[in-house]
């Protein structure tokens, strides 16, 4: 029996924010095929540091992993976004610190995560959100850059949420920064068309959405 595990933070953890309708989690199940499992193991607010206590809670029979993670990590760079800067190109090298120790970090925990020998694959952090502005948006650019270029140097599928989380409808309204029910099916759509689509025999990175 196939086994499809999520891990990261609310983008798949968002039960809270869908009251009554079904999580992320609930949607991928509905889209696997028959007889397949879907374990959640992500956590609301959960950072890229935080993965390391979640995989001890990974399922030994889990066939697929899927990650999704960067985002609260973005939102506590977020305050960089704030502070005085002399010229646009110091305001660009202070990004760039942050980014450089998030690269760290994210390259650390993915090679713990594919330390497990599964079949994995990673999803960009969405940037369609309604309430955040040009300058966010810019910054997360770097943020999937990073995200971006680890899936490529380690062969793992790529879920754009960028692309698939496009439209305000797909954000909460209790808190606009989660997936809505919208933006889950999306998700959980993707997610599913991937595991079933994708080579994982053949380390090479195809970007999902």
């Amino acid at each position: 029996m196939s086994h499809v595990v999520l891990l990261g933070d609310s983008i798949f953890d968002n039960a809270l924010y869908v009251p009554d309708r079904p999580p992320v989690i609930e949607q991928v199940r509905r889209g696997l095929p028959a007889g397949w499992k879907g374990t959640l193991v992500a956590v609301d607010g959960a950072t890229v540091e935080g993965i390391a206590l979640q995989l001890p809670r990974v399922p030994a029979d889990a066939s697929h992993l899927v990650l999704s993670i960067g985002g609260n990590d973005a939102l506590l760079a977020a305050g960089l976004l704030r502070e005085p800067a002399v010229t646009v190109g110091d305001a660009l090298a202070t990004l760039a610190e942050a980014l450089a120790e998030f690269r760290t970090a994210y390259q650390r925990m993915l090679q713990s995560v594919l330390a497990l020998k599964k079949p994995t694959a990673v999803c960009t952090i969405y940037d369609a959100i309604p309430v955040i502005g040009a300058a966010e948006r810019a910054a997360l650019a770097g943020f999937n850059d990073t995200i971006a270029r680890a899936a490529v140097g380690s062969g793992l599928p790529l879920v754009d949420l960028r692309v698939v989380c496009d439209h305000a409808d797909d954000y909460a309204p209790v808190s606009p920064i989660e997936p809505s029910v919208v933006g889950g099916a999306k998700i959980a759509d993707a997610i599913c068309r991937m595991i079933a689509g994708h080579d994982f025999g053949v380390a090479r990175t195809v970007v999902w959405v």
